[in-house]
């Protein structure tokens, strides 16, 4: 954990560092509407060195640089440089680190690290979570009505915009309101810390939401996929809410889970 607190701040620095030239970097779309800069190149770099010059045995698997390390190691992190590159590279001060640790196939230990507010999300499993080594929890919130709820657009998947669609309409419809932040690091960090009383997406990747699933079940909370199982890493689907908001979810959803939703 100590090591994992210490690449993210030093990631962070890096984001701070270099918000006063955006105008300068170099930006690459790497896939339609995906797009990867110089910072979060160099924040990976900064990120892959703090690990592997502590364990050079393991194995990372970042967004930006792939597997590096040992492939057949049985401890595996899990980053996300910077999560939230569009925010980052517009200028909207809304955007983080997430790095977990896998041992043995279990998500073990997470960080999600929002430089621009200082706010240092941490679990360890067993041991609950935190914020700035404060104890966090889920909210206790019971059902749809009145919760605020946490999403994100598939722009990875455009081609299931209509069924997103029906899904937010469906929620909008049942709680107070929604939001659309666009880093889904911090949104299922804010789930853990109770600011969030729900969130759901379609077609994130691992590195997304492996710190985040952490947070949530060490403060109190559930995460499913859309048909209510275990394999929202696989499918990339994911469902978080406290235990008696779930069912509601899971019911506004999956009516509009077409062919080919679940990768």
């Amino acid at each position: 954990m100590n090591i994992a607190i210490r690449a993210a701040g030093r990631a962070g620095e890096i984001m701070r560092r270099e918000q006063n030239r955006l105008h300068q970097l170099n930006i690459t779309e790497k896939a339609p509407h995906d797009f990867v800069s110089d910072v979060d190149l160099a924040c990976e770099a900064t990120i892959r060195r703090c690990i592997l010059d502590m364990y050079p045995e393991h194995c990372i698997v970042g967004e930006e640089g792939g597997s590096q390390g040992n492939p057949d190691s049985e401890y595996r992190w899990i980053v996300d440089p910077l999560d939230g590159t569009s925010n980052y590279l517009h200028g909207i001060p809304h955007f983080a680190v997430s790095i977990a640790l896998e041992i043995r196939g279990k998500v073990m230990h997470g960080v999600v690290y929002d430089p621009i507010r200082e706010e240092m999300f941490t679990a360890s499993h067993g041991e609950g979570a935190l914020l700035n080594d404060r104890r966090i929890r889920c909210s206790k919130k019971t059902s749809l009505k009145d919760a605020l709820v946490g999403t994100g657009f598939p722009f990875r998947k455009r081609r299931f915009e209509q069924a997103y669609q029906a899904m937010f309409s469906g929620f909008f419809e049942q709680c107070e309101d929604l939001r659309r932040a666009g880093t889904a690091s911090l949104d299922l960090a804010y789930v853990a810390a109770g600011r969030l009383d729900g969130f759901f997406e379609i077609g994130l990747q691992p590195w997304d939401m492996a710190a985040g699933v952490l947070l949530i079940r060490e403060a109190g909370g559930v995460i499913v996929d859309f048909a209510g199982g275990d394999e929202y890493l696989e499918t990339g689907n994911i469902i978080a809410a406290p235990f008696k908001v779930i069912p509601a979810m899971l019911q506004t959803i999956k009516p509009h889970t077409v062919k080919g939703i679940n990768r």
